[in-house]
């Protein structure tokens, strides 16, 4: 073999290892990381809660609780729920044959009381004219006088013990006191019924107001004038105002909820007692903690607390730096959850694709 075959050989063969060092040394490279896109939320001045919406339910601002004042056995009930009533309309009535009875042994027992004051009398007259003419003692006198007084104080008792008989013969009748409607009927006909039990709830007049429990977080921020829209799911597209008329304490030692009156200045003929009502407080948010609405999707809720993702700016306007924050939660809306701390102004919350990412990653923002 020549020496310039040789060469050409050698020339091929070194240009071969090199295309095939070069092939190797490409394909060993590592791939430049896929980042994960996600979306967020930036906290504005207009996240800040401004106003709340709390439920409750309407009654009138006149509403009595009626109960019997005797027990008995119901026999009448001769209303339903809804009915209008004038005064003097029979709501309910108890059996009142026992109570008719105690009316009858009274009446029995005045009579016999009476019959003992005339005979008691008619003995002190006697006595009187034998003592003048000093056929009768004093002592005769004086006991005569005293059974006469008796008798006369029997027959006032007696009659006392007729009224009270003829009362609660009358207390098994439960009327209407003025025009109203029924809200509630809690008795049933042949149902046993204690003294004070409550047989029916009334409303009384057009005037309603809600009634309401609001959380500790948002009581400091109303008071009494303060001016509510309120909306019904029965009367849709009708929005109504309002104002708090009272502002009352906690019922227990644990509770944190604050019953609040809320009168509604319109009226409606749909209006009734019962209604759910939704009750949105115009508070200004400058006397409000800077609480801000999230998703719920964007809060993780862990053992060690409760966090977010803030995306931080990266390189490039399309990238950026997650970085995890603890957050302190408030009430839960209807838009979603609030956060009471943590957060500012400008801060760009993760709300999408938390469960692919850790602090400190690099991802894709949109």
């Amino acid at each position: 073999m020549t020496d310039a075959s040789l060469t050409t050989r050698y020339a091929a063969a070194a240009a071969l290892l090199v295309v095939a060092i070069s092939g190797c040394s490409e394909s060993s490279l590592p791939d430049e990381p896929r980042l994960r896109p996600v979306r967020y939320l930036t906290v504005t001045d207009d996240s800040i809660v401004r106003d709340r919406s709390l439920s409750g339910t309407l009654k009138s601002s006149l509403e009595s609780r009626l109960s019997f004042k005797v027990a008995g056995t119901a026999r009448s009930v001769p209303v339903q729920i809804g009915q209008r009533l004038q005064k003097g309309d029979l709501i309910a009535q108890l059996d009142a044959a026992e109570y008719a009875l105690q009316v009858e042994q009274a009446q029995a027992s005045l009579v016999q009381a009476e019959a003992n004051e005339r005979n008691a009398a008619s003995t002190y007259e006697r006595t009187k004219g034998l003592y003048a003419n000093d056929n009768a003692s004093r002592n005769d006198l004086d006991a005569a006088r005293a059974n006469a007084e008796s008798a006369e104080a029997q027959v006032r008792a007696a009659t006392k013990a007729l009224e009270i008989a003829r009362l609660n013969e009358s207390y098994t009748r439960l009327y209407a006191e003025t025009d109203c409607s029924i809200a509630s009927i809690d008795v049933e006909v042949n149902e046993n019924v204690a003294a004070g039990q409550q047989i029916a709830v009334v409303s009384c007049g057009d005037d309603f107001e809600v009634t309401l429990d609001v959380p500790e977080s948002v009581i400091s921020s109303i008071d009494e004038y303060t001016p509510v829209s309120i909306t019904f799911g029965s009367i849709p597209g009708t929005l109504f105002t309002g104002e708090v008329t009272e502002i009352g304490v906690p019922a227990g030692s644990g509770s944190v909820a604050f019953p609040v009156v809320v009168a509604v200045n319109e009226r409606h003929p749909s209006l009734r007692s019962g209604l759910a009502a939704d009750v949105a407080f115009q508070i200004d948010s400058t006397s409000m903690d800077n609480g801000v609405v999230l998703p719920l999707a964007a809060v993780i809720e862990e053992p060690a607390g409760t966090f977010v993702f803030i995306a931080v700016a990266g390189e490039t306007a399309d990238e950026a730096v997650v970085r995890k924050r603890a957050v302190s939660l408030g009430e839960l809306t209807q838009s979603g959850v609030e956060i009471l701390d943590g957060l500012a102004p400008g801060d760009r919350v993760v709300t999408a694709g938390l469960s692919a990412i850790r602090d400190g990653q690099r991802v894709l923002i949109n």
